[in-house]
């Protein structure tokens, strides 16, 4: 039987694109091979939000040919989408797949002499990139294959702005695969930040159906999972460009009896489309999972329904993570992101005030061009100020053909790594003083696997359980525990970044509310 492996690389959502991939090769009777170095196609699912990840992705490439110059290398993903041509040229790859036919990457790579299905009058420049314009420009019906030139393997992408499929299976962390299942629920994204190239590799913001969704929180319900964690890359915008008032027959799961449920979330009454609270209500209302995780949420969207409806479902996970970019109002208009500080301010004040326990994070990034250090300052008091429990720090890096590659003033990198270690500093102390806070309390968290190191106080090596609680710390339970347990905890001491505790009571169901 023929063998595959798929890598990803960068973030959730190309994880749960990756995880769909493999569906369709498994579909297709092959056998998920165990390493790159045992599979007759390896599927490299790449990422292109940085220089770095790029570079990651080439060193990869190379990587495999060298350990397994036999293989069929398929590269796909947001770098493929963005400069197919300059991943074709490099030695040992045998097609490149853009996002615009990932939902058919597995019968485009499996096919022996796949067939030309396009004209190539709109062909990319040979340039080893395609210009943001070139991705947006609307392509004739049927273009996809791109024949390939001297030294390249076949090319298959087009216009990502034509295509409204969503590629997404649960994702399961390799490490966790028994715990924790992330489901991608929606893709692409209609803003235009002036550094982000995710919407021209990405395409427009499209929702999976909420019956779709439902059926899969079914699914993994019935295998047993405790908790699921939903993202996208806009996740607050799902719905949008659903209509609302669909019914769809789903089967509801209560204690093991199945009963018949139709899904009628409520429209936004303003706007009549559907909303991420009409999903949250759907999932919690019709399916008997214990414990919901809301990925990333732009700060717009975090609307006064979506905090009460976190702070009041003990089935909700107390966590949000609320991208921030930056504390100055001229940066952020710079980036063309859709609020300014004090709305930013206003919504993590509402979401301490409404959850005094909860994980709060976010995104921030330092040296955006032009950013001075007046700029940088608010940027460091905003996150002093605000009760952040953990921050994600990047540094600018320019995409090829975003408005903020082209802009005057591009800070040096060794200031801009200079801003980012500052702010990494300051986030880890307050990380440091939130977990302080919880020594003596009890928490609530779900077991993860076991392990062994050393006890509380004790030099000789014990066995473990890693766990994470409800508000997203990571906890170190003392003895041995199965995994996918919802148990509660008190907290002995805070040590290597992680809470350490004992076991106050075995397994129950968390509460319906």
């Amino acid at each position: 039987m023929a063998s595959f492996y798929v890598q990803n690389f960068g973030c959730r959502a190309t994880q749960a694109d990756g995880a769909a991939i493999e569906r369709q090769f498994e579909d297709c009777g092959l056998e998920r091979a165990s390493a790159p170095s045992d599979a007759e196609i390896v599927i490299l699912n790449t990422c292109t939000v940085t220089a770095s990840a790029d570079q990651d992705a080439r060193a990869a490439i190379r990587r495999v040919h060298r350990e397994n110059p036999i293989a069929r290398i398929v590269v796909t993903g947001c770098y493929a989408q963005r400069a197919p041509q300059e991943l074709a040229s490099l030695p040992g790859v045998s097609q490149v797949i853009g996002n615009s036919h990932k939902h058919r990457l597995a019968e485009i790579a499996v096919a022996q002499s796949p067939k030309p299905a396009m004209s190539t009058a709109n062909a990319a420049p040979a340039s080893g990139f395609v210009p943001l314009g070139h991705l947006g420009r609307s392509h004739p019906p049927g273009s996809s294959q791109r024949p390939p030139t001297e030294g390249q393997g076949p090319i298959f992408v087009s216009d990502i702005f034509a295509h409204t499929e969503l590629v997404a299976a649960p994702v399961f962390d390799a490490a966790n695969e028994r715990t924790r299942p992330n489901l991608k629920v929606q893709d692409g994204c209609d803003n235009r930040c002036s550094f982000c190239v995710i919407p021209y590799v990405r395409g427009q913001s499209r929702s999976m159906r909420l019956d779709q969704i439902l059926q899969e929180v079914h699914t993994l319900v019935r295998s047993g999972y405790r908790e699921l964690v939903i993202s996208g890359i806009n996740l607050g915008r799902w719905g949008r460009d659903l209509e609302p008032g669909i019914r769809s027959q789903v089967p509801r799961h209560d204690f093991g009896i199945q009963q018949p449920f139709l899904a009628n979330p409520e429209p936004d009454e303003e706007t009549n489309h559907l909303r991420l609270p009409s999903l949250i209500r759907a999932i919690l209302d019709s399916t008997s999972l214990e414990k919901l995780r809301i990925s990333s949420v732009e700060p717009m969207d975090w609307s006064d329904e979506l905090i009460a409806l976190l702070a009041e479902s003990a089935r909700i996970a107390k966590h949000a993570h609320v991208p921030m970019q930056s504390g100055s109002d001229s940066v952020l208009r710079r980036m063309h992101r859709k609020y300014r500080p004090w709305h930013y301010r206003e919504r993590i004040e509402a979401i301490r005030t409404a959850m005094a326990t909860a994980a709060i994070g976010a995104d921030v990034m330092v040296g955006f061009p032009g950013e001075t250090d007046a700029e940088f300052e608010q940027t460091r008091r905003m996150v002093e100020d605000l009760p952040f429990t953990y921050l994600h720090v990047f540094t600018y890096s320019p995409r090829p053909g975003t408005p903020a590659a082209e802009m005057p003033r591009q800070v040096p990198v060794h200031l801009a790594r200079a801003r980012n270690r500052v702010l990494r500093d300051l986030a880890a102390d307050k990380k440091q003083a939130f977990m302080q806070s919880f020594a003596g309390r009890t928490v609530e968290a779900i077991t993860l696997a076991c392990g062994t190191g050393p006890a509380v106080r004790e030099p000789s090596h014990h066995p473990f359980t890693e766990a994470l609680t409800d508000n997203y710390l990571p906890l170190r339970l003392l003895g041995k525990h199965a995994p996918n347990q919802w148990l509660r905890a008190r907290v002995e001491a805070l040590e290597d970044g992680k809470l350490v505790g004992m076991s106050t009571t075995a397994s129950q169901p968390l509460p319906k509310a």
